[in-house]
């Protein structure tokens, strides 16, 4: 079990290392893409989407597939998390980077990101009563 966590330890390292050298944990960088003043990042991303749909149709039915829907809130909910990620310049997992950085303003995202979550989970049981699945399934 230790070597399992060890071994996401370090693809987790690793993969912010790269985040954050290719600029994906910088602000202004963040905020250019958004803006579409510099497509550096935007095509970085474009590209990595290209290679995994490529990776997923070659594995195709390898796995076993789930009965996927969209919920009423995907859109919404989608349209919010760029809205933050664009405002932040953090979408959740490098938030991380940013405070191995020593980024002070990823405190404030994180907690943001904590807040959104509980909020949610409180608004969702009282209004939005749709079925949320679930990957475990």
């Amino acid at each position: 079990m230790f070597k399992k966590y060890l071994i996401y330890s370090l693809l987790g390292t690793a993969m912010g290392f790269i985040l954050a050298r290719i600029g994906f944990a910088d602000y202004d960088e963040i905020n250019k893409m958004f803006a579409f003043i510099d497509f550096r990042l935007l095509l970085t991303f474009a590209g990595s989407v290209a290679v995994l749909m490529v990776v997923s149709f070659l594995f195709r039915g390898r796995f076993p597939s789930q009965d996927k829907f969209i919920q009423p809130g995907t859109v919404p909910g989608s349209m919010l998390f760029g809205f933050g990620w664009a405002v932040t310049g953090a979408c959740p997992s490098l938030v991380f980077v940013q405070l191995g950085q020593g980024r002070l303003p990823a405190v404030m995202t994180l907690f943001g990101i904590y807040l959104g979550v509980v909020l949610y989970r409180k608004m969702h049981a009282k209004y939005f009563l749709w079925d949320v699945g679930s990957c475990s399934s």
